[in-house]
């Protein structure tokens, strides 16, 4: 049975490093087909999808050049201390998949494969599970609509009027400074149409507003 004293005592040989990165490649790889097939909701990522698989690998590495050092983790913990994270997460399921990989990561960094392919295959089968357990329930169309634009004091800007105008509901999960001055900034909506048609006209009517650079309104059918 593998420790964290026993990895202190006895240095990791070379084929257990590539056999615990095999293993979590692996187990990441697993992670992130389900979340391609199951995941339904318009703020879905295919670099999220791909960053699965490194995030498990690289979890991996650091339990392993860790071990049982106690500085190394005060080390690792000042390190991410310094870093500044400026991607809000959008879906409370993107956070749930972060924390499986590195869960998984962990496993196989620490040499447990059973742990790491046991936990991998139950937790798909709870997701897969409850994503057809979804689908039985209400079906609603939802996007995910950015606008950027030049902010204009405390003026409320002129998007928001068709927002109002196309949209039954509008929701802003995100907003982000792309200046230094703080002038032009990014907004992130959920959005639900009006009419499914529209979506072109009011994507044109919004690059025509006041003070809007840029539109991006991706479709994505969501079922709740």
């Amino acid at each position: 049975m593998n420790t964290l004293d026993n990895v202190a005592a006895f240095p990791i040989t070379g084929i257990q490093i590539a056999l615990n990165i095999a293993v979590a490649v692996i187990c990441g790889f697993a992670i992130s087909f389900v979340y391609r097939n199951t995941y339904r909701g318009p703020g879905y990522s295919i670099a999220f999808a791909n960053a699965i698989v490194l995030l498990t690998m690289i979890c991996a590495l650091v339990i392993m050049t860790i071990g049982s050092n106690v500085a190394r983790a005060f080390g690792l913990v000042g390190a991410m201390s310094i870093i500044r994270f400026r991607t809000a997460v959008k879906d409370t399921a993107d956070i749930v998949y972060v924390f499986f990989a590195l869960a998984i990561g962990m496993a196989a960094g620490g040499g447990y494969y059973n742990i790491a392919f046991t936990g991998t295959a139950c937790v798909s089968i709870v997701i897969y599970l409850t994503a057809w357990a979804t689908r039985s329930v209400l079906h609603k169309q939802e996007y995910l609509l950015q606008v950027s634009y030049e902010a204009n004091g405390d003026e409320v800007p002129a998007h928001v009027s068709l927002l109002r105008h196309y949209c039954r509901t509008h929701q802003v999960i995100n907003t982000r400074s792309l200046g230094e001055d703080g002038e032009r900034l990014e907004v992130a909506y959920y959005v639900k149409l009006r009419d499914k048609a529209s979506g072109e006209r009011f994507v044109r009517e919004l690059r025509q507003a006041s003070g809007v650079s840029h539109v991006n309104l991706y479709f994505d059918e969501e079922q709740f």
